[in-house]
């Protein structure tokens, strides 16, 4: 079973032909609400990939909580372990897309920000195979559950996102790092983005991990273990929409380590199921089943193949 500590939000796009400048007004289209939120986000997309999976979050008492809590049961996540606020705000994202389906999202966190260590069921912690965290709610209900999750052999998948410092003892207990480009630049300290292998090894090792996964967006991800890097190409899509697709990418990957797969091969796993998110609008509403990520994840090896 996969149990997945965070965040849930509703999510509030609007289209436009380009992303605004600093102190720029464009025009959009009407707003779109959709389930989002990374935790949610990951939860269902392991749920839609056939993983037993149960969410922890919190919401509000408002409209947003019924739309993110019926997604969730409907994509086949365990949603008993939720907490509703009375009088809070449920979590929303404020999210604009352009024309080549690149993002800009800036997240209001709502009752996301009261979930507390105490909420944590400890013991569905501990019976879970794989424990999904980002880092959308306190970083002390973060940290805790990470603990419990270490103190009974649960791997534990951390993706540093939104990226923020955090307690040494965090790192220790991640199994899986999993951050992107930008992300890892941070963690680095450099102006630029990283994608060197060698570079991202070094980066990673200098905070005590060894086995990280960097996803790369349309060029894939790299697979970091302590037999080196592996660089992973993604399918090659035709994208509408990439809000989500990284929190999918999560998802995935977490389901294929519960099932028992290498880091690379859940990786694999990982970029198909991102790859296909990113052809639909939204975020859960655009992920896939097991089927129809592993028939993308066939064609893109059966392409990849030399003739």
């Amino acid at each position: 079973m996969i149990v997945v500590v965070g965040s849930m939000n509703a999510d509030l796009s609007v289209r436009a032909s380009r992303l605004p400048l600093p102190g720029e007004t464009v025009i959009g289209s009407d707003i779109d609400v959709r389930p989002g939120g990374k935790s949610s986000n990951q939860a269902a997309a392991a749920a839609r990939l056939g993983a037993t999976v149960a969410m922890v979050g919190a919401v509000g008492d408002d409209q947003y909580a019924k739309i993110l809590l019926d997604s969730a049961a409907a994509a086949g996540v365990g949603i008993s372990d939720v907490v509703t606020l009375p009088g809070a705000a449920t979590g929303t994202a404020m999210i604009v897309v352009d024309a080549a389906a690149e993002n800009t999202i800036v997240v209001s966190p709502g009752a996301n920000d009261q979930l507390r260590p105490e909420d944590l069921p400890e013991r569905l912690v501990s019976d879970a195979s794989v424990l999904c965290l980002a880092l959308e709610t306190p970083i002390e209900t973060v940290l805790r559950a990470a603990e419990i999750a270490e103190e009974a052999g649960t791997t534990v998948v951390l993706n540093l996102s939104p990226y923020r410092e955090v307690p040494p003892e965090l790192l220790r207990a991640t199994t899986v790092l999993v951050v992107n480009e930008h992300e890892l630049a941070c963690l680095s300290g450099a102006s630029e983005d990283v994608v060197d292998g060698e570079v991202a090894q070094r980066v990673l090792a200098a905070i005590g991990i060894t086995n990280a996964v960097v996803t790369l967006g349309a060029d894939g991800a790299l697979v970091v273990t302590p037999g080196g890097v592996t660089h992973l190409a993604a399918p090659r899509v035709e994208a509408v929409d990439t809000t989500g697709s990284g929190d999918a990418f999560t998802g995935a990957l977490a389901t294929g380590l519960a099932e028992g797969r290498s880091l690379t091969d859940a990786a694999r796993l990982g970029n198909a199921t991102g790859a296909y998110a990113a052809t639909r609008a939204g975020a859960q509403t655009s992920y896939p089943s097991r089927r129809e990520a592993e028939e993308l994840l066939r064609s893109a090896m059966q392409a990849s193949r030399p003739a």
